[in-house]
């Protein structure tokens, strides 16, 4: 039971153009997947409880959203259809991916969320006449609905299954094949339509809900449900043992919010989407609520381009000889989630980018920080962390920030070709900056007396500090909150899985873990 209008093709557009990342991310997108709570039927009194978001969001980089200067938005729901909506049985709060994520929305775009519960039949032209601000409830796209109300663009995309109970023999040709066999679904949906289509209209048996439909299955009243694969992934979660997915119906049909024809709240929720997306939000609450899975990738090969000079991302170790650092050990891990094997290529910094959207290699990971110039050429990640550039000097320096701004006698060094290149040239001015090749080189120069500082990532900077006991330290902070991202070749197919592997990673922990022990971040 799903929609969207115009912005179906715009997700499209959308989803290509996702921006974040390292010294260059961005993303195509969406993902999280872990089995939501248990449900009830739907209380009597419409709940308006406020569940709080999966995790704290990183503001979107590119640029500021729409605030809507704390509106309140009524959104319907049924609460009888998991994981999008539902009643806890435990503790009869509401709760879901709709609540998560539209209270995430509202969040960003300084908004009020008030639930609404909603009996999907008559919904449609409910939300024609304007009685709710928005529909969340796991809606399914048509060209027959969109022509009496509006969508945001698909936040996923989801197939139909048949459900059948665990100790089911059938196959879904025999389903087809034997008449006397009964289909039950939900009245007015997408599955209702595909449902008599698929096994015949006199077969199907349509129920108010989804709920009471499982519940026949179960009791044996009807044989099979027509159902989305999400929400029957909740259903037999709620049922464990007892229900099984007994056949694939239809794959990519699109998810989004409904809306009243021509409501300004449109173009809002789709930008609160697309910072969702571009920051990793979207792809963690997908994957947390069993919208999506992470892939497997079948053992596939992964090149994975890495300097092995930009500690502590990457580096030789200078007593064993051997690489290591933060890239090695997260992107192995990513192919452990993913099943594929990483393949480290040592690659020059000079010329990367144009090597990357060559496709000379699978995926770069190097640090990398997103920008709107290089996303013209490659593609992104979202991003695993953000950072700040900061001004690294020797341990002896007296000098502030303030006086290397105003000495234009003092010595700047960087790396040639980086967002530091940039920064440093537009602080301190281009006549005063030296680029090397890689930011050891530049280290030794300052170390040497030959420079009188560098701009440098805030991390790197940590990570030469300790390669440099004692020699090395901060002068000042000069930017901060740079989204740091992995980078492939235009329309790489590793984007989504990469996505969703770094999701499943801040699900469980797994990315902060890292993140502190190479001292991306600090606790």
């Amino acid at each position: 039971m799903q929609k969207n209008r115009l912005f179906f093709l715009l997700s499209i557009l959308m989803l290509a153009s996702m921006l974040l990342a390292s010294c260059a991310p961005k993303t195509t997108t969406p993902a999280p997947a872990t089995p939501p709570p248990a449900t009830q039927a739907p209380a009597t009194e419409p709940p308006t409880m406020q569940p709080s978001a999966t995790e704290t969001p990183t503001p979107a980089p590119a640029g500021g959203l729409p605030d809507l200067g704390g509106r309140k938005i009524t959104v319907a729901v049924e609460n009888a259809y998991p994981p999008f909506n539902f009643i806890d049985e435990a503790t009869k709060q509401p709760g879901g991916w709709d609540y998560e994520t539209v209270t995430e929305i509202c969040k960003r775009l300084n908004c009020v969320p008030e639930f609404k519960q909603a009996a999907w039949d008559g919904i449609f032209p409910a939300m024609a006449a304007g009685e709710y601000d928005m529909l969340a409830d796991g809606v399914t796209y048509t060209e027959e609905r969109d022509q009496t109300v509006d969508f945001s663009f698909p936040y996923v995309y989801v197939g139909q299954v048949l459900l059948v109970r665990a100790s089911e023999t059938k196959t879904l040709d025999d389903f087809k094949a034997d008449t006397n066999l009964k289909i039950a679904t939900q009245i007015q949906t997408t599955n209702e339509i595909v449902a008599k289509k698929v096994f015949g209209e006199q077969r199907v048996q349509s129920f108010e809900d989804f709920g009471a439909a499982v519940l026949a299955l179960l009791s044996g009243d009807v044989d099979a449900v027509v159902i989305d694969n999400v929400s029957a992934s909740g259903y037999m979660k709620e049922n464990e043992g007892k229900l099984k997915i007994g056949g694939q119906i239809t794959a990519d049909e699109p998810l989004a919010f409904v809306f009243p024809p021509n409501s300004d709240l449109i173009e809002p929720v789709n930008k609160a989407l697309e910072s969702m997306k571009r920051d990793g939000t979207l792809y963690v609450l997908n994957l947390k609520w069993g919208l999506v899975s992470v892939p497997d990738l079948g053992g596939r090969k992964i090149t994975v381009a890495v300097e092995n000079a930009y500690p502590p991302f990457n580096f030789i170790d200078e007593a064993t000889k051997q690489p290591g650092g933060w890239d090695y050990e997260t992107v192995t891990e990513i192919c452990k989630r993913l099943n594929c094997v990483p393949e480290f290529k040592q690659a020059a910094w000079d010329g990367i980018f144009p090597a990357m959207a060559a496709g000379e290699y699978d995926m770069l990971a190097d640090g990398v920080t997103y920008t709107e110039e290089r996303d013209q050429t490659v593609d992104f990640s979202f991003p695993y962390v953000y950072v700040g550039q900061v001004l690294l000097v020797r341990a002896s320096e007296t000098k502030t920030l303030d006086d290397f701004k105003a000495d234009t006698n003092l010595k700047i060094a960087t790396q040639i070709q980086t967002t530091n290149e940039i920064v440093a040239k537009k602080v301190f001015g281009e006549q005063r900056v030296q680029s090397f090749e890689d930011f050891g080189a530049a280290v030794l120069a300052l170390l040497s007396g030959d420079v009188d500082a560098v701009v440098i990532d805030n991390v790197s900077a940590s990570g030469y500090m300790k390669e440099n006991e004692g020699k090395l330290k901060i002068g000042g902070q000069i930017t901060a909150d740079e989204p740091l991202a992995f980078v492939f070749p235009p329309n790489s197919d590793l984007i989504e899985p990469i996505n969703l592997a770094l999701a499943s990673m801040k699900l469980d922990g797994t990315l902060d873990a890292l993140n502190q022990k190479w001292g991306l971040v600090t606790k």
